[in-house]
């Protein structure tokens, strides 16, 4: 079956690394999915606005690899030990979908006159095809008492953000300062890679962040903005 998207989303996360584990640990990420010529007729989306929540099934569109792996080692794990793709959230799958809720906060019109939709708690990376949009149910979709396996029995540890002294953060909108640091709240390294004092780059949005994390407080030690954005 071939399969085309039907939107685009556009995020604050111009490479992959930095993107949170989950959106919902970063609900103050907000962004705009912006669905593609075909399907720019408002029936698609008639009744939208009656929900609160969004399910988006998406591709994983920068994974490169071709190789199908039967196993991963998920970062929550400490990237040590293997578990089936198929028990994971791994990007290295055999269609490459990914599946996450969003909050909708409201049906807009783009500044070229596109169809979109406002959401927050987006962990996607900027550009992310988006293959359907289904309305997110309480009653069919949340299982709170349910075993969640390695997921629920091994917690990711979090990390206390400050600012190092010489940090102008007036440069920060309220919104991107509670994001940025909801994002490295959530320790963005490579789990192979988290050595005390070794300095790490970060782009959110229209800037560069630079941070080292000595035990368990990350320190951001600069914030430059942007003058180009990266190539996806």
């Amino acid at each position: 079956m071939d399969i085309t998207p039907v939107a685009y989303v556009e995020t604050p996360f111009h490479e992959k690394f930095g993107i949170p584990r989950q959106g919902v640990y970063t609900p103050h990420v907000t962004g705009r999915i912006i669905f593609t010529d075909d399907y720019q007729n408002a029936d698609y989306i008639r009744g939208i606005e009656e929900f609160e929540r969004l399910w988006l099934i998406w591709g994983f569109s920068k994974v490169r690899s071709k190789n199908l792996k039967t196993t991963v080692r998920p970062p929550r794990l400490g990237g040590k030990e293997r578990r089936g793709v198929f028990a994971t959230r791994s990007p290295f799958r055999p269609n490459r979908l990914g599946l996450t809720t969003v909050e909708l906060l409201g049906v807009i019109t783009t500044e070229d006159g596109k169809q979109a939709l406002r959401v927050k708690g987006l962990d996607l990376l900027d550009g992310t095809p988006i293959y359907d949009i289904k309305p997110y149910s309480p009653e069919a979709d949340a299982f709170p008492e349910a075993d969640a396996g390695f997921i629920q029995s091994v917690p990711f540890p979090t990390l206390k953000v400050q600012f190092a002294p010489d940090v102008d953060i007036s440069m920060l909108s309220e919104a991107d300062h509670t994001a940025l640091v909801e994002i490295l709240t959530q320790d963005p390294r490579p789990a192979r890679e988290r050595t005390d004092g070794r300095l790490f780059g970060v782009s959110y949005g229209d800037y560069n962040v630079r941070f080292s994390v000595q035990g368990d407080q990350l320190t951001i030690q600069s914030i430059d903005r942007l003058t180009n954005q990266p190539e996806e």
